[in-house]
């Protein structure tokens, strides 16, 4: 491996990935930091042609949370890694970005088809019908844009970009420490930013008022549970159980966020005077269902015997099979 005069370093030799389990717990930053990212841009790109059909939504899906993976990859690894400008995580997010919108729009229109109108009676589905076309139109012109995106030449430069990189990956000298030696350094600027989060202190009765917190608070769990999910093979079921809580939690708010969602394009596409009595009896449902979960497990993260069991955690990491 050699040196740039700036401090940078460049592989001599293409790398090659391991997935998510070192051979030795010598294992280097920059090893692994180039497995992951190789892992999560083969994702990425791997449904290109899936979401290009556009016949199965689960494609859009998956390439929505590779591309969102990836970009998490590259906040975790950017002191160990140097990516050229075409790859940079500005330009994820910009397809990122796309991709959530028809995303969005594709669970609007699954709920309303799937969860809601099988249960409402004949007058209430054919009020919604209104609804549910102009989601449809939404979602041809996001797919237009999506198509877009994915055809023009700046996406053409990423996946080069990448494709090069990752051909003989550059780093820079913080890529050469023992990955072990700095796992829970990595880690830890998230979960600070998840703790000292205001939404914790939102209770019950103020959620409704204080939504647009929480949904930052879903974002940012998103971004804590990628993180976590990098490196769990280091640790041990108590780690893995926290994970899993905060998917929990992510999903709770979540279903809070659809429900807003709905609830402002119901305001937009249906005059005043349409009642839906029982459709806003479903919708309260729903809602009541993820503020209870939300306030089951919102306290626990106030308490400072769980807070610090989670920063201990991060410090008993261990190299698989030690």
């Amino acid at each position: 491996m050699s040196r740039t005069s700036n401090g940078k370093s460049h592989a001599t030799s293409a790398k090659t990935s391991r997935g998510l389990h070192p051979q030795s717990s010598q294992e280097t930053l920059g090893n692994y930091a180039c497995a992951l990212i190789r892992k999560q841009y083969q994702a990425l790109i791997k449904q290109e042609k899936r979401v290009l059909a556009d016949c199965d939504p689960e494609g859009l899906h998956d390439m929505r949370v590779a591309s969102r993976r990836l970009r998490t990859a590259l906040q975790v690894f950017e002191r160990a890694v140097d990516l050229p400008k075409a790859a940079s995580g500005k330009r994820l997010q910009a397809i990122a970005k796309v991709l959530g919108n028809l995303r969005d729009l594709d669970v609007q229109l699954a709920d309303l088809n799937n969860e809601y109108l099988p249960l409402l009676p004949v007058a209430e589905q054919r009020s919604l019908a209104e609804v549910v076309q102009a989601l449809q139109q939404e979602r041809r012109k996001a797919f237009a844009a999506t198509a877009d995106v994915l055809g023009r030449s700046r996406y053409r430069d990423l996946k080069e970009a990448y494709d090069t990189w990752l051909h003989q990956p550059r780093y820079t000298t913080l890529a050469d420490l023992p990955l072990m030696l700095v796992l829970p350094d990595l880690l830890n600027p998230l979960l600070s930013a998840l703790l000292l989060h205001p939404a914790w202190l939102i209770p019950l009765n103020q959620a409704a008022e204080l939504s647009e917190t929480l949904h930052d608070l879903r974002k940012l769990c998103k971004h804590v549970r990628y993180q976590a999910e990098f490196f769990i093979n280091f640790y041990g079921p108590e780690f893995q159980a926290w994970v899993q809580e905060i998917r929990i939690i992510q999903e709770a708010l979540g279903q809070l966020q659809d429900v807003q969602v709905l609830q402002e394009l119901l305001a937009e596409h249906l005059p005043k005077s349409v009642k839906l009595p029982k459709f806003h009896r479903l919708i309260q449902t729903r809602q009541n269902t993820a503020l209870q979960a939300w306030e089951v497990l919102r306290p626990k993260y106030l308490l400072p015997d769980f807070r610090q069991q989670l920063r201990q955690q991060l410090l008993n990491c261990q190299a698989p099979g030690t």
